[in-house]
């Protein structure tokens, strides 16, 4: 504990430092407060800051959540300095398709209202770097704090919070407290901003396309270090960042020529037969495995379905039909993607793996469309101008 405490002294030490150095760099500095649920904000927001550092390379980013640091380090190529600060909860997961919606309402009940010594603080932070504007992906915390900064805040998002938690409404009376809450804190938005598919659609400053992270490198090369040759195929499963152990694999090894590459939390890189095993962190950039694919199998949520989009390949998706993002995530892989449903009783046996053939058949869909990190960049750097 003593060696934590004193390295986030340290690191606030090296924030005055920095701020110091970019003001006679004429650094512009954004607040950015991220939700930690799951991977997809971080992924999402990851996509609109490097967007901004390409038009502008001037930009630092004070980032403000607990997705691990090295997440930012593995997406990011401009500026930025890393924040430990738990923003907001989201939804306590059981499992990648499952929610725990007690201990969800637990945490919300020792987190909300937020403690007004950490809003005041982190306020006093933001105006001491000199932040312009404060960017919140969806987190609601980031707009009371833009709010006693000073300062405007944007709003992100293809649903909220509170929007979310109404699903729950009926199970739980105190639920609506924090609903109630939550909606007049993204309410404080001084700008709000959409991004296809979008769960409930308003009146909004901004709409943007499903925003993903760009490749970094071409499908030939990531194959070519996977050690997957012309003649095979290349599978892709991945259940969005939340571990998940897998009943199939042994199945998976009767697919011949067909490579199955599996982000899975092991210690290290592991090739079994026609199986490649990946750590959590690993050493390939997930937009580039999705390119490199022929197919994805995955979680239906927003950063997969942006990521498989803007790649064209088909999408053997799992939805998740006890979430209210579900519907609408659905309705747009069927509308604008091609692939087919897997429930989740069929992922988990393998059953799917009967059709994967025939899903690998469908063409690839070639997109001439912009990346929705991309338009929201170009929009949040013109509202600086």
């Amino acid at each position: 504990m003593p060696t934590l405490f004193f390295s986030f002294l340290a690191i606030d030490r090296l924030n005055i430092m920095l701020a110091h150095l970019d003001k006679e760099k004429q650094i512009n500095r954004i607040a950015y407060f991220i939700s930690p649920h799951g991977f997809g904000h971080a992924a999402r927001a990851a996509s609109v800051m490097e967007a901004i550092s390409r038009i502008d390379s001037s930009f630092r980013f004070e980032i403000f959540t607990t997705t691990p640091p090295w997440f930012f380090q593995d997406n990011l190529s401009g500026l930025f300095t890393y924040h430990y600060l738990l923003t907001d909860l989201g939804l306590v997961q059981k499992t990648p398709f499952e929610e725990d919606f007690g201990e969800t309402l637990r945490r919300l009940n020792q987190l909300l209202p937020y403690d007004d010594s950490i809003i005041t603080n982190i306020s006093h932070k933001i105006k001491s770097l000199t932040c312009k504007l404060a960017i919140c992906d969806i987190a609601p915390m980031g707009h009371l704090i833009a709010n006693n900064a000073g300062i405007p805040s944007v709003l992100v998002e293809n649903f909220t919070w509170d929007w979310i938690y109404e699903w729950y409404a009926d199970r739980d009376e105190p639920i609506h407290t924090h609903i109630s809450y939550l909606r007049g804190l993204f309410n404080m938005a001084d700008v709000h901003i959409q991004t296809e598919p979008v769960c409930h659609p308003r009146s909004v400053d901004f709409l943007a396309g499903p925003a993903s992270r760009k490749i970094k490198r071409s499908k030939r090369s990531i194959r070519n270090k996977l050690q997957i040759s012309r003649e095979n195929q290349m599978v892709l499963i991945t259940t969005g960042g939340v571990p998940q152990e897998y009943s199939f694999l042994e199945k998976l090894k009767n697919q011949h020529n067909i490579h199955f590459v599996i982000p899975c939390g092991c210690q290290s890189t592991e090739f079994r037969d026609n199986l490649i095993l990946l750590p959590h962190h690993s050493d390939f950039f997930h937009p580039d495995l999705v390119n490199a694919s022929d197919t994805v199998i995955g979680k239906a949520g927003y950063s997969t379905i942006a990521e498989v989009y803007h790649a064209g390949i088909p999408f053997g998706y799992i939805p998740r039909p006890y979430n209210r993002e579900a519907e609408t995530l659905v309705e747009f892989i069927e509308k604008e993607m091609t692939g087919y449903v897997i429930s989740e009783s069929e992922f988990q046996n393998g059953n799917w793996i009967s059709q994967l053939k025939s899903l690998m058949e469908r063409p690839r869909i070639e997109r001439n469309v912009p990346n929705g990190a991309d338009q929201i960049a170009e929009f949040i750097v013109n509202l600086l101008k």
